[in-house]
């Protein structure tokens, strides 16, 4: 604890009668400071003896003419505390001294914050002004109770016609889009950034190249979709630990404005790279790798991750995650795991992409639990027909491309071949076009009609 720590705490006290004396008082006390001496490079990891501090407690160490470097407690080995840097080590050395900043570490949140683009540290990297204002907040909170929950029942439009009428998302509800690399995942964020009529949308960008940042906010997102968006940035050159504490950080920043009364966005790109930044830290660590060399650890922390968002009392966290697939493989160990903690999934298909259908979404293979609880029953049939239709194209689809299958002989494909042009192009959308919710259920309605 530090004298402004204390002078903080002082002037929060209630103003009881000879109060001053107590505030006074606390001034005057010299704070203890909890240090340590590194003694050991493992690794990526640093050990230090003399410092017994909890797990995720933030210190800084002296690198004697280098300047200080952040670093937070991740484990213990015998009577040493294991440190991970949150940047490189460069200048690091025997004996250097280590001291205790924080027991957690918090981020100030406020509604000023849109707009803003921030650090893994909630600190500003736009050139903007200095967050100054808002309610300090943990970043590694824990989730809310199972019966402190309050139940999913209204639908929230994304703008996205596919979305919307075929795996309508509700507000509250945590949802997956599945993808490999260069398939639209960042185009659709941008969609759905823009298009959804939530009261502020947090994006967490994790482990992404810093020019695929820069042309997210600018093209993808675009000046309308980043007036109401805070966005925490973690690049895939920065240490594990930032990319871990970005992911915190825009969940914090999220669950404190929900706990406003605001309806929230949260879009985070990608839960992979979180998780692979927590198997760093976890093997490093000295961890047994399991499933595909992840350690247990990391499948706890993408659990603990993703249920704290969801609905409470004052608003709601509806949350988008993206997960990186390789070569279409939905049921590698993170794609596996994911899939269990979240209410439905989204899958972009490279075949689809690479036709120029976009969004690229696999109709057929993505799904919303919540859809039925929260469409009437005119509007499941509706979706429930076009999915009738596209699985009978699908299922004949190789006889179909080959010419072996001949008009006529089953009226059923024929309608299906017939409709596949017209459902392409109520499935298709042009980047920059939102489409509000009743004019896509309208469109579904006179297209299953006609």
């Amino acid at each position: 604890m530090y004298f402004n720590d204390i002078e903080s705490i002082s002037q929060r006290l209630p103003l009881l009668p000879n109060s001053s004396d107590w505030n006074l008082a606390l001034k005057r006390l010299v704070p203890y400071q909890v240090q340590g001496r590194v003694c050991a490079l493992q690794g990526g990891v640093i050990a230090v003896e003399g410092l017994p501090l909890s797990v995720g407690a933030v210190t800084r160490i002296d690198r004697q003419g280098h300047g200080y470097m952040e670093a937070e407690v991740i484990g213990f080995q015998g009577d040493k505390t294991l440190l991970a840097p949150f940047d490189v080590l460069e200048g690091v050395r025997a004996a250097d001294r280590v001291e205790l900043v924080h027991s957690s570490r918090c981020v100030r949140v406020s509604m000023e914050l849109c707009g803003r683009v921030l650090d893994a540290k909630g600190d500003p990297i736009d050139g903007g002004d200095p967050i100054t204002a808002g309610k300090r907040v943990y970043c590694d909170a824990s989730a809310a109770t199972a019966l402190s929950r309050q139940p999913i029942k209204s639908p929230i439009p994304t703008g996205v016609r596919a979305i919307d009428t075929l795996m309508s998302l509700g507000q509250g509800q945590r949802i997956g889009v599945f993808s490999a690399a260069g398939v639209g995942k960042s185009t659709l964020l941008g969609m759905l950034a823009r298009g959804t009529q939530a009261d502020c949308v947090v994006i967490g960008l994790i482990g992404e190249r810093g020019r695929e940042v820069r042309d997210f906010l600018e093209n993808d997102l675009g000046p309308e979709g980043r007036s109401k968006a805070i966005t925490v940035v973690a690049t895939s050159d920065q240490p594990a630990p930032r990319r871990i504490l970005a992911a915190k950080t825009a969940t914090a920043i999220a669950e404190s404005l929900r706990d406003q009364g605001k309806s929230v966005l949260l879009l985070m790109d990608s839960l992979t790279r979180f998780a692979t930044a927590q198997r760093e830290i976890g093997l490093a660590a000295g961890e047994a790798p399991t499933t595909r060399g992840y350690p247990t650890s990391v499948f706890s922390s993408l659990s603990q991750l993703v249920e704290r968002a969801g609905n409470n009392s004052q608003g709601s966290i509806t949350a988008i995650y993206t997960i990186l697939v390789e070569a279409d493989d939905n049921n590698e160990p993170i794609s596996d795991a994911v899939r269990g903690f979240l209410d439905g999934h989204i899958i972009l298909s490279k075949a689809l992409a690479d036709s120029g259908h976009y969004p690229a979404i696999d109709v057929l293979r993505s799904l919303s639990r919540l859809q039925q609880q929260l469409l009437d029953p005119k509007q499941i049939a509706l979706g429930g027909e076009l999915r009738k239709w596209m699985a009978i194209y699908d299922e004949h689809r190789e006889l179909i491309q080959i010419g072996a299958y001949r008009s006529g002989s089953n009226p059923q494909i024929d309608r299906a071949i017939a409709l596949k042009p017209i459902f392409d192009a109520f499935l298709t959308q042009a980047t920059d076009q939102i489409v509000p919710w009743k004019e896509s259920w309208d469109a579904l309605s006179q297209l299953i009609r006609n």
